[in-house]
């Protein structure tokens, strides 16, 4: 495999930026539906809007120096992504779930594994300034990340879609999808993989984006479709329409783990 195609700490850092950055449009659709209706919620839209300026400017401040030592920034981002994400945890399960203590409101509230996207996003920034890139560590630890983030997909897709029954057939596709990846990605981690095993499982993660753009597709449709008079109010009380590229997100995190594994069992070879 190509040296070009390996992957970087600076290709994750951009990832990253790109996520938080991403995350200020899915906040403020997701917290809308509520209009906001308590000031925490603020917080993780601010946090998306400051974090990325933060990083950007760290990256610009290391940009020409050959072993980049100034990393406080990453931390400090890194550590309140996760602190942002486990208390957003809570708090989702807290608005009903504490109260019934039920399956049906765990599935009929807000979703209680969302806000974890903030904390594998903290871990995967605070990972890149402490894991060598040259060690194979560095690769399986994107593949963690990917490996993490579709059981939270798998939840995602589980209990979001359960909330009409899985009205139409397909609506199990992602769910199914989701365990597919859930497993070849778990088997990459458990074991020592073999090269074709690796490129199966890069072929399955090929097929996550492409379930995740059909996806962003049938969701887009219920909005366009949609006899509301208000576009925003559609976005906002309607399938949510970024929730499929999840798949694209955390699939493109897996293959940049996969191919820099494989680049270093073929150096091992």
């Amino acid at each position: 495999m190509s040296k070009l195609l390996r992957p970087t700490p600076l290709l994750i850092d951009f990832f990253i930026i790109i996520n938080l950055s991403f995350l200020v449009i899915d906040i403020y659709v997701a917290h809308s539906t509520n209009d906001f209706s308590h000031y925490a919620e603020w917080i993780p839209f601010y946090f998306s809007l400051i974090a990325p300026i933060l990083l950007s400017v760290e990256m610009w401040l290391n940009w020409n120096v050959n072993k980049p030592s100034n990393y406080f920034l990453s931390f400090l981002v890194g550590g309140l992504a996760i602190l942002i994400g486990i208390s957003g945890l809570i708090w989702h399960l807290h608005s009903t779930f504490f109260e019934y203590q039920t399956l049906r409101s765990l599935v009929y509230t807000a979703p209680f594994i969302a806000p974890l996207a903030y904390t594998g996003i903290g871990a995967l920034l605070v990972m890149n300034r402490m894991v060598d890139c040259e060690t194979i560590e560095w690769g399986q630890w994107l593949i963690f990340f990917g490996f993490g983030g579709f059981i939270g997909n798998f939840i995602l897709s589980l209990s979001d879609h359960a909330q009409n029954g899985f009205f139409i057939f397909y609506e199990w596709v992602p769910v199914i999808s989701s365990a597919f990846a859930v497993s070849f990605l778990g088997v990459i981690l458990l074991r020592n993989s073999t090269i074709r095993f690796i490129d199966v499982s890069i072929w399955i993660m090929i097929i996550q984006i492409i379930i995740g753009l059909i996806g962003l597709f049938f969701h887009s449709q219920t909005i366009l479709n949609n006899p509301m008079s208000s576009f925003f109010e559609t976005i906002i009380y309607n399938a949510p329409i970024f929730a499929p590229l999840l798949f694209v997100n955390l699939a493109v995190l897996a293959i940049l783990g996969l191919i820099d594994i494989r680049f270093k069992i073929e150096m091992n070879l």
